[in-house]
C-alpha cells in the first residue's frame, strides 16, 4: 500500500490514458464534426490530477528504491503535466478540424507519452529509467506523423519525413545510451544511480560515459545530434510541435542531471568539460543556424538547439543552485516556446503559411495575438522583464559562481547575435503592412496562448516562489540518498 501512494501520480495518470482508451473504444465515431470526449477527459483528467498533487503527499521511495518520490520529481511531474494540459488545449481545434474521425488516438497517444515522463523523474535505477524513457519517446513517433493523412499533399510528404526522421534519430539514440549504458552497469556490477559513483575510473568506464552523453545528446538536440530538429519541426503539426519541443526535451534533461549529476557526480572531471564544450556548439550553432532561416518553424528549432546549450552550461555548473536555476529555465521555456508555437499555428491556419509573411501586420490584424508574440519573442532573447529574462540570467550567473567564466562570456555574445532573428518576427509583425485576413482562434487554442501569456508575464515580475521552489527540488536530487526525503509541498 505505500509503494501504491509514493506512485498514485503516475498510476492516476496510467488510470486516465486507460479510461480514455475504454471510453474511445466504445464511442461511435461522430457523423458531425465535434469535439473529442476523449480529449475533453484528458483535460479534465490531468487538471484533475496537477492539482491533487499540491494536496497529497506522496514522498517517499517504491519499488526497493527502484522509485523516489522527492521534490524533484514532483516538481519536474508538474511541469510534464502542465505540458500535457497546454498539449491538449491547444491542439483540440486541430485535430478536430484536419483529423475529426481520430481525435480520440492523439489524445490517447499523448496521455501515454505523459505515463513515461511522469515515471522518469522518479527513477533512480537505470532499468526503470530506460523503460519510462522508451515509454515517453515511441508515441511521439506517431504523433509526428498524424498530419499525414491532411487534404493537401505537402503536408503528407513532410508529416511523413518528420515521423521518420524523429523515428531513426530516436532509434538510433536509444541504442547509442544502451551500449554506454550496459557498459556502465557491467563495470560498476549495479543498476542503481546511487551506487555508480563507487565505480573506479578506466578508459572503457570513459568511452561508457561518452556514449551515455551522446545517446541523450539526439534526445535533446544538442549539437552535433540536432539535424533531425528543423525537419521534424517543419513537418509535423505545429501544435504537437508545440509540445515536441519543450516537454520531452525537458525529461531528456531530467535524465542527463540523474545520470551524470546524481549517479555519476564522483567521476565530474571526466565528463565535465566535454559537456561544457557540446554546450559551447549547440549555443553558436542554433544561433547561427537560425539567421538565415525563412520558415520560423525551422528558426524556432534551430532557437531550440541554442537554448538547449543554454540549459547546458547549467548542467555543467554542477551544484544545486544551478541544477535549480536549469529546472526554473526549463519552466520559463516551457511556456515561452509552447505559446510561441501556438501563436504560429494560428497565424497560419488564416492562411499565411510559416513564413515571416504569416506575421506580417499581426499588430492591426490581431493586437492580442501580436503582444502574446511580442512577449514569447522577448522572453527567447532574454529581454528583461519576462520570464526568460531571468532564466538566462540565473544559469549564466550560476556558471559564473562554478567559475566557467569563459563559457559564460561565449553565452551573452551569441544572446546578442540571437536578437537578430527574435527581432525580424518582431519587425513583420508589427512594421510590415499585410493584406491577410484576421486569425481566427477556437477557444481551445485561445486559452492555450493567454495561459502562456500570463505565465510568461507573471514569472517575469514575480520569479521568486518558482526559484525557490526549483532549488528545493534540486537540492532533494544532489542531496545524500541517505538523507531524509525533502518536503513536497511548496
Amino acid at each position: 500500500m505505500n509503494d501504491l501512494r509514493i506512485l498514485w501520480l503516475p498510476i492516476a495518470v496510467t488510470a486516465l490514458a486507460v479510461l480514455g482508451l475504454f471510453v474511445e473504444s466504445l464511442t461511435v465515431p461522430a457523423q458531425k464534426p465535434g469535439r473529442s470526449v476523449v480529449g475533453t477527459l484528458s483535460l479534465v483528467g490531468l487538471l484533475a490530477v496537477l492539482a491533487a498533487s499540491f494536496f497529497v503527499d506522496a514522498s517517499g521511495t517504491a519499488a526497493r528504491g527502484a522509485y523516489e518520490s522527492s521534490a524533484w520529481t514532483l516538481f519536474l511531474q508538474r511541469l510534464f503535466l502542465a505540458a500535457g494540459i497546454l498539449g491538449v488545449l491547444g491542439a483540440q481545434g486541430d485535430v478536430e478540424a484536419h483529423t475529426p474521425r481520430r481525435q480520440g488516438e492523439y489524445f490517447l497517444t499523448l496521455l501515454f507519452s505523459l505515463v513515461g515522463m511522469v515515471v522518469l523523474p522518479g527513477a533512480r535505477d537505470l532499468v526503470l529509467l530506460v523503460v519510462a524513457f522508451e515509454l515517453m519517446g515511441m508515441p511521439l513517433y506517431v504523433l509526428a506523423a498524424y498530419a499525414k493523412t491532411d487534404i493537401a499533399n505537402e503536408p503528407k510528404t513532410r508529416a511523413s519525413e518528420a515521423s521518420i526522421k524523429l523515428y531513426l534519430v530516436g532509434a538510433t539514440s536509444t541504442a547509442v545510451s544502451l551500449f554506454g549504458l550496459a557498459l556502465v552497469t557491467g563495470l560498476a556490477g549495479t543498476t542503481r544511480l546511487s551506487e555508480l559513483s563507487a565505480t573506479p575510473m578506466s578508459p572503457l568506464f570513459g568511452v561508457a560515459m561518452a556514449f551515455v552523453l551522446a545517446g541523450l545528446g539526439y534526445k535533446i538536440g544538442m549539437v552535433p545530434f540536432h539535424m533531425w530538429v528543423p525537419d521534424t519541426y517543419q513537418g509535423a503539426r505545429a501544435p504537437f510541435i508545440a509540445f515536441l519541443s519543450v516537454a520531452p526535451k525537458a525529461a531528456g534533461i531530467a535524465a542527463l542531471a540523474q545520470i551524470f549529476l546524481f549517479g555519476l557526480a564522483a567521476h565530474k572531471s571526466h565528463w565535465l568539460p566535454g559537456l561544457a564544450n557540446l554546450a559551447l556548439l549547440s549555443m553558436v550553432v542554433g544561433n547561427v543556424l537560425a539567421l538565415p532561416q525563412t520558415d520560423l518553424r525551422r528558426l524556432l528549432g534551430y532557437s531550440g538547439i541554442a537554448q538547449m546549450g543554454y540549459l547546458l552550461v547549467g548542467v555543467a555548473s554542477n551544484d544545486t543552485f544551478s541544477l535549480g536555476m536549469v529546472l526554473f529555465f526549463l519552466t520559463a521555456y516551457l511556456f515561452t516556446n509552447l505559446g510561441a508555437f501556438l501563436v504560429l499555428h494560428a497565424v497560419a491556419e488564416a492562411g499565411g503559411g510559416f513564413g515571416f509573411d504569416s506575421v506580417a501586420g499581426l499588430a492591426k490584424r490581431s493586437p492580442g495575438l501580436a503582444l502574446a508574440l511580442l512577449c514569447f519573442v522577448l522572453s527567447l532573447a532574454g529581454i528583461p522583464f519576462v520570464v526568460g529574462f531571468w532564466a538566462k540570467l540565473f544559469v549564466l550567473l550560476a556558471a559564473w559562481q562554478a567559475g566557467l567564466h569563459a563559457l559564460v562570456i561565449a553565452a551573452i555574445t551569441v544572446a546578442v547575435m540571437g536578437l537578430f532573428y527574435y527581432l525580424r518576427m518582431l519587425h513583420a509583425a508589427y512594421m510590415t503592412p499585410s493584406d491577410l485576413p484576421t486569425p481566427a482562434m477556437d477557444r481551445s487554442l485561445g486559452a492555450a496562448i493567454a495561459i502562456c501569456f500570463a505565465a510568461v508575464v507573471g514569472l517575469g515580475l514575480w520569479p521568486g516562489p518558482l526559484v525557490e521552489s526549483a532549488g528545493r527540488a534540486a537540492s532533494a536530487l544532489v542531496r545524500s540518498p541517505a538523507a531524509d526525503t525533502a518536503h513536497l509541498h511548496p
